[in-house]
This record gives structure tokens, sequence and C-alpha cells, in this order.
């Protein structure tokens, strides 16, 4: 099996993640954004990553990775099977990082190009969405549960690229639970894994 992918893109990241997690035997193909191999583009001709070749099939969303990985091998319970609900929520807040928040990023990382407003302002966009996930990790290390869950390894990427913009801010931000959920992220030998540079 091989995976296209590009080391530091959120999407490709958060399906690494979820392919070592389950301990999938893949191959890792880092691409150039700048110069796709013919491979990549033959199996998908949008040319983005991550693009997953099982040899059975080829997945190329990210979340659909992930999926197909704890289909496999799901240790930690990553998937909440035993509560429906906290299923559904997890879902919820997948679909909200991977669009609201991934724009609101987008502004606040690079807000140079869009000069209609101030970086801050960019930010306190952002900010509805940093309480909701502190309260989340009211009570618990973890935002669904006591444990990562598919959510907790999804928003990883994405809030690991906002907390990198203004990183002074951030470490003093009102959002003590949420950083302490990041940096535990960043420490873990999972993640330090899959962000090793490929030889």
């Amino acid at each position: 099996m091989i995976l296209y992918s590009f080391r530091r893109c959120p999407w490709a990241m958060r399906a690494r993640l979820a392919l070592r997690y389950a301990g999938c035997e893949v191959e890792i193909c880092e691409v150039a954004m700048k110069n796709k191999p013919a491979q990549l583009l033959a199996l998908s001709p949008k040319g983005t990553v991550p693009v997953l070749d099982t040899g059975a099939e080829v997945l190329e969303e990210s979340l659909d990775i992930m999926h197909w990985a704890l289909e496999r091998n799901d240790p930690q319970d990553w998937r909440l099977r035993a509560d429906p609900q906290a299923r559904q929520h997890a879902d919820t807040l997948i679909a909200r990082n991977d669009s609201a928040f991934k724009a609101q990023v987008n502004l606040y990382k690079y807000a140079e190009r869009y000069p209609e407003h101030s970086r801050a302002y960019y930010r306190e966009q952002a900010e509805p969405w940093l309480a909701q996930l502190e309260g989340l990790l009211e009570g618990q290390p973890y935002l669904l549960a006591d444990h990562p869950s598919l959510a907790d390894a999804a928003l990883l990427p994405l809030m690991r690229q906002f907390a990198g913009v203004e990183p002074q801010w951030f470490a003093e931000a009102a959002y003590p639970r949420l950083r302490s959920w990041l940096e535990g992220w960043l420490e873990s030998e999972l993640f330090k894994a899959v962000m090793a540079r490929q030889q």
C-alpha cells in the first residue's frame, strides 16, 4: 500500500496518524507539490494529498483513509463504538473543523493576503471555536472521552497550524485545557513518528 503525502499538510497528517495508530503497513511517498509524480496523477487527477492506494481501491479523502484504517484496527476505540451520541458529536466537530475553522485558519495565517481586516480580527473570529473545545475538555483529557477519538486526531493538525501563527499569543490565551491537549498530542510518540522526515 502506498500513501501519497505531504509532511506539513494537515489532511495528510491526520491520515498518517490513523494509519500509524492502526498499525497499517504503508509506504509513504512524500510528494513535492510543484512536481507531482505521474503515479499520483494517474490515481487521482485532482492531484491533492493524501491519496491511499490500497491495491484494491484508491482513497482520496483524509477522513475516508482514517475510517478505512480504524475499520482494520482500533485498539483504543477511536470510533467510540459503544456511544452513538459521542460518534455523532465527533462527526459534527469534524465537519465544523473542516469547513468554517479551516477558512478561519487560512485568513488568520495569511492575513497579509486579506488586508480587509487585521490578523487580530481573523483570530477573534476563530475564538468561539477555541472556547467550545476548551469547554469540551473540562473534566477529561480528550474532546469526547477519557481516551483519544477520531475527533481528536482529525482536529489536531488544524489546531496545530492555528497555534503556530502567533505562538506567544496562544501560549498566554485563556484556553489552558486546549493548550494542554495540543501539547500532549505534539509530544506523543504517535505524532512524532508520523512527523519524522522520510529518509
